[in-house]
């Protein structure tokens, strides 16, 4: 069942950011965009270059008002130690959450209950706090943040412009459709 249109479900979990512990539930998706990053293990070995390829595009995707979150089954325990002593995830400053109760990734149907770890899964949340859109990869399988920056201008594009849609490969001031009964058959 896909969670396109469906409202993030209530949690509580805390998380790891510059150097403290915060709370974080469903409500700090509501009033701004977000970018949730689920992946499956701290101190492993493709996770990490995901996250630092993220970090690398959080200040444009900050300055497109998108906050971002990560997400492991690990507790904010170990982020702050992987943290503490990795170089790479050194450099992240976006909250990093911990799920040891699988309710988040349990929410987010990224669980693999066998393994007690997250998907690679990528969700972009409305200022409503409704998942527009969803990217799940295998775990051998690396993410690019980079294509989240072209996804997230779409997805507000469309929420500001009722009634268009954005072509394949859209950019940003490029042309937008406007579906109706005279563009059936015709694109």
């Amino acid at each position: 069942m896909s969670l396109i249109g469906k409202e993030v479900q209530p949690f509580k979990a805390q998380a790891f950011k510059n150097g403290e512990f915060v709370e974080v539930s469903e409500q700090n998706f509501k009033g701004q965009w977000s970018i949730v990053c689920f992946y499956p293990a701290d101190f492993t070995f493709v996770c990490p270059t995901e996250l630092e390829d993220l970090q690398n595009q959080y200040e444009t995707l900050k300055q497109l008002g998108v906050e971002v979150y990560s997400v492991s089954t690990d507790t904010h325990f170990v982020h702050k130690a992987w943290h503490d002593t990795s170089e790479t995830i050194g450099k992240i400053t976006y909250t990093m959450i911990g799920d040891p109760s699988h309710v988040i990734s349990r929410n987010f149907d990224v669980l693999i209950e066998e393994d007690g770890v997250a998907d690679r899964g990528t969700f972009i949340i409305d200022p409503d706090g409704v998942i527009q859109a969803v990217e799940i990869n295998a775990g051998g399988i690396g993410r690019d943040a980079s294509t989240l920056v072209n996804k997230i201008k779409a997805a507000q594009y469309v929420r500001n412009n009722p009634g268009e849609v954005c072509p394949a490969k859209w950019q940003e001031g490029g042309e937008t459709l406007k579906p109706s009964l005279d563009l059936v058959g015709k694109i």
